[in-house]
């Protein structure tokens, strides 16, 4: 069985300016400061951000696992990480992917950024998908369109 969740935070600032945060490891780093209530650790294992990068999260409750990068495309303003270890995997899942989308609007003045987790249910497994949830990645927007829109010094 497949599924989606998603979720869209509309940002007051330009897609470009968007996308230089979201198309970089800088991202992570946002993730592992401001969301330290729900991210206990963050580790990168391998890459600086681009295509190919491995991070390893350990959230609240002891839920672990590791994502790699698998989409950067820095036209289309998309990426793309996959779970490849861990956490969901263990629990009957096939694939756990999270996918950022930085969309901008004509005025050039905001954007959306689109948050979606697609996931995979094994064939007869009985894993229960009201664990899947876009919370963390929206409350990952929230911080950035925070540290985006707050006057430098101010925050």
């Amino acid at each position: 069985m497949f599924g989606q969740v998603s979720h869209e935070t509309e940002v007051k600032v330009g897609a470009g300016k968007v996308w230089e945060l979201y198309g970089s490891i800088k991202l992570a780093l946002l993730a592992k400061e401001a969301l330290s209530h729900t991210i206990l650790q963050l580790d990168i294992e391998e890459g600086d951000g681009a295509l190919g990068t491995i991070i390893k999260l350990t959230l609240a409750g002891g839920f672990c696992y590791k994502e790699k990068f698998t989409k950067v495309d820095h036209e289309s303003r998309v990426k793309e990480t996959e779970a490849v270890e861990g956490g969901f995997l263990d629990m009957g899942l096939t694939l756990y992917r999270v996918r950022f989308e930085v969309i901008g609007k004509d005025n050039e003045e905001s954007c959306m950024i689109k948050s979606t987790v697609e996931y995979e249910v094994v064939d007869g497994a009985s894993f229960d998908v009201s664990l899947i949830s876009v919370k963390l990645f929206a409350d990952l927007a929230e911080a950035a369109k925070k540290q985006l829109t707050t006057p430098t010094g101010t925050n």
